[in-house]
């Protein structure tokens, strides 16, 4: 079939989905089987087949270690060197890494669970439909593992919502945990927050020492350090980094001061006649705001330093502590985000800048060469990744496990999927609620009412271009 019949088609089945709870969205069939174990399941078409291959021994299950930043973008790597030389240049960078509902809470459920917005019923940050209380949180990559003997331990942001610090979520041994701050309940801060530390209330203020990502990273080390050497251990590091507004540590204050202005071809763009109503509705972007999106720009770049060293320490424990060479290290973002690209900030849109994000694994067990991947892969995927390495199973993923790509020196003759559904639910935000299908070249998207953006062929993102690596100019 045609890319763009099979978009028309993908749409039309999307759209006759039934509108449900008074909320105006659509809310797709919660999955098939009733509640059968599975490791694998199909996505929106072309799916990744189930794996057949024998399932780890106990002795020979791998540590594994999620470091999640927040709101990063997928071409933001060049500015974090530990990154690099520990993960890019010893693992796989997958090209085209995608999440299934841009923002935040919807796309830590499902890398929580390896399922879609649909299944989890967190479609945003806040009820109803959306954020910690919507979240069903029994079955888990977390109390899969834990069930399985490994040591777990959650290190940042849990969901938008949590503020229960006596409250531990099943499944963590260890529970350190953003509550309360000025960005609300659950969602973290750089200073003056408040954690859930197994279930203790600490609060940390606007002390140098108090920066978040640095607490984080020393709970981080603690516990890698600290883990019972007979079982593997399940590390999910998630720290406030570069979630607006972004404040750098005091070392990383003047980093990035030479750093040239955004200015891709859709930045503050011009005619946006062929865009839906809400971004033609929208003015060109004015000075002060050009201005302070590129502030926020810098700012964010600088905050990712923080989180670059945290990288470096957590890679350093795990090889003190001789488990990095049978450990799989994940490093990856929530969602993407936009710097005025199609005059719009922040993310929650469709468009490749809101949906995209960084995705680097380091397996060296079982990863032959260093190299790219640009399979379509997904923020569901990692659950089901996560489960295989370890001999566990999901109950009902709607994501695949990469291990096939991640062993494999040649992709060919591997099944994997050729498209995937986005979702959004509007809240707060301007952005109605749609569904969208995204294909390996192709997109197209539908709101609740049946109305459908024109499809759209994709084109090399904005960073593989000509943009320079980006280098940080530090403090002496």
């Amino acid at each position: 079939m045609r890319p763009r019949r099979r978009a028309d088609v993908l749409t039309a089945a999307i759209v006759v989905a039934v509108l449900a709870s008074g909320a105006g969205f659509l809310l797709l069939d919660r999955g098939s089987g009733g509640g059968g174990d599975t490791t694998s399941s199909p996505s929106v078409s072309g799916s990744p087949s189930p794996s057949s291959r024998t399932l780890p021994t106990v002795h020979g299950r791998p540590n594994i270690v999620l470091i999640l930043a927040d709101d990063q973008r997928w071409d933001t790597l060049d500015a974090m060197p530990e990154v690099r030389s520990k993960f890019v240049d010893l693992g796989v960078t997958f090209t085209n890494s995608f999440v299934v509902n841009p923002e935040c809470c919807p796309s830590r459920a499902s890398i929580l669970t390896g399922q879609y917005s649909h299944t989890t019923g967190v479609y945003k940050n806040e009820p109803p439909n959306g954020g910690f209380r919507s979240f069903r949180d029994a079955d888990t990559i977390a109390t899969r593992l834990h069930g399985a003997r490994y040591s777990t331990a959650l290190i940042g942001k849990y969901l938008n919502g949590y503020a229960k610090a006596g409250y531990v979520p099943p499944g963590w041994d260890r529970w350190v945990a953003f509550t309360t701050s000025g960005q609300g309940a659950g969602d973290g801060d750089y200073y003056d927050y408040d954690l859930s530390v197994d279930g203790r209330a600490v609060s940390h203020g606007r002390r140098p020492k108090d920066y978040s990502t640095d607490v984080l990273a020393d709970d981080a080390v603690s516990f890698v350090q600290g883990a019972d050497p007979t079982r593997p251990l399940f590390l999910y590091f998630a720290p406030k980094a570069p979630h607006e507004p972004p404040v750098p540590a005091p070392r990383h204050e003047i980093a990035f001061s030479d750093l040239p202005p955004w200015r891709p071809p859709s930045y503050n763009e011009a005619d946006v006649s062929d865009k839906p109503g809400y971004v033609r509705g929208r003015p060109p972007l004015g000075p002060v705001r050009r201005a302070g999106l590129d502030t926020l720009r810098i700012a964010q770049y600088r905050t990712l330093l923080a989180v670059d060293q945290a990288v470096g320490r957590i890679v350093d424990a795990l090889d003190g502590a001789g488990r990095l060479t049978n450990t799989l290290l994940v490093y990856a973002s929530d969602n993407g985000f936009l710097w005025g690209e199609h005059r719009l900030l922040r993310k929650l849109v469709p468009y490749e800048e809101s949906i995209r994000v960084p995705l680097v694994i380091r397996y060296d067990a079982k990863i032959p060469l260093t190299r790219t991947d640009d399979h379509l892969v997904l923020n569901t995927d990692w659950a089901p990744t996560f489960a295989e390495a370890a001999g566990v199973r999901l109950s009902n993923p709607e994501g695949a496990s990469l291990l096939p790509l991640l062993s494999a020196v040649s992709s060919a003759g591997l099944r994997w999927r050729g498209d995937f559904l986005v979702e959004h639910l509007q809240s707060w935000d301007a952005v109605p609620s749609y569904c969208a299908v995204r294909g390996e070249s192709w997109f197209t998207s539908a709101t609740p009412r049946g109305r459908r953006s024109t499809t759209t062929w994709c084109t090399t993102p904005p960073s593989s271009r000509t943009w320079p690596p980006i280098r940080p100019t530090l403090r002496p």
